[in-house]
């Protein structure tokens, strides 16, 4: 049996929906055409994808290895034969916050220089992976450590050093220079989808008792802002979301934050070797930046 774009369509819909009713409608088919095709794909993989056993349904140990593969085939189709695209390709370059920071119009507009015929294409995916587990980018920009599947390759393009975020009327913009244990007086804003500061950055007799949970940059800077939380970040941040609201003050003693491009083998766009290499020329001839010395003031907008 060759397996066909129905397929992986139908396998996504039942992995979204937990039922093949819903999985069904969703697609505009009748339910029993819907279980043959899941069965058909199954039989072709040679694995079990999903568990029937209950009445919503899981998706197995293979089920979940298998859905960021056909997510990511499904959008390459579509991207393919979007007739809105017909004549270019962008290169998408995705990232969960900041992107490169201060260097991200310099990069942007030199791309555009070198390589007038591959629009990059700059999305920000609220996701640990910035969008590279489900096909929506084919080059993502990675903080930290981050798991990745064995076919992802990875480069280091630079280090950020990590800086203290808080409300630009706190005392503590009185100091020059912040420590982890001046924070732990205040609840600690914390981004859960892809943030790279977690309590583990503080000794385990000294971590703070209280966090501020939150999924995105927007409503991590709104709540330091606000007054309700302080925040740990890279110097980025700084640049990509000035505030005058936010003052951004040096860390003392804490570890600076890898910063990767990753992107699937084999690439999903002819052009992602190009890109790897243009990034890594790029940030090699930039000078230190301010914010990423010793000097580093901070910002509040």
């Amino acid at each position: 049996m060759t397996v066909e774009l129905r397929h992986l369509r139908a396998f996504l819909a039942i992995a979204a929906e937990g039922t093949i009713t819903g999985a069904a409608a969703r697609l505009h088919v009748t339910q029993p055409a819907l279980s043959r095709t899941l069965r058909q794909l199954e039989a072709h993989l040679g694995a079990r994808l999903i568990d029937r056993s209950t009445h919503h349904l899981e998706l197995t140990a293979a089920g979940h290895a298998f859905r960021p593969r056909a997510a990511a085939a499904v959008t390459a189709v579509d991207e393919a034969l979007d007739p809105a695209r017909a004549g270019t390709w962008p290169l998408r370059l995705g990232h969960a916050w900041s992107a490169l920071g201060e260097h991200t119009t310099p990069l942007l507009r030199r791309w555009k220089q070198e390589h007038p015929d591959t629009p990059l294409q700059l999305l920000r995916v609220d996701d640990r992976t910035a969008g590279l587990d489900h096909g929506t980018v084919d080059v993502a920009v990675i903080r930290g450590d981050v798991d990745l599947p064995a076919e992802v390759a990875t480069v280091v393009l630079l280090f950020e050093p990590r800086v203290a975020a808080v409300a630009a009327d706190s005392f503590l913009t009185r100091k020059a220079r912040l420590t982890l244990h001046e924070l732990v007086g205040k609840p600690i804003a914390v981004n859960t989808i892809a943030g790279t500061a977690t309590l583990g950055l503080w000794p385990p007799d000294a971590a703070p008792n209280d966090t501020v949970e939150v999924a995105n940059t927007d409503d991590w800077i709104a709540a330091i802002a606000a007054g309700t939380a302080v925040g740990v970040t890279t110097t980025a941040t700084a640049a990509a979301y000035p505030n005058p609201a936010v003052a951004y003050l040096p860390l003392a003693d804490v570890p600076v934050v890898p910063v990767r491009l990753a992107w699937r083998q084999p690439p999903s766009h002819p052009a992602v070797p190009d890109l790897i290499a243009f990034a890594r020329r790029f940030m090699t001839a930039q000078p230190p930046s301010g914010a990423g010395r010793e000097g580093f003031r901070a910002r509040r907008g």
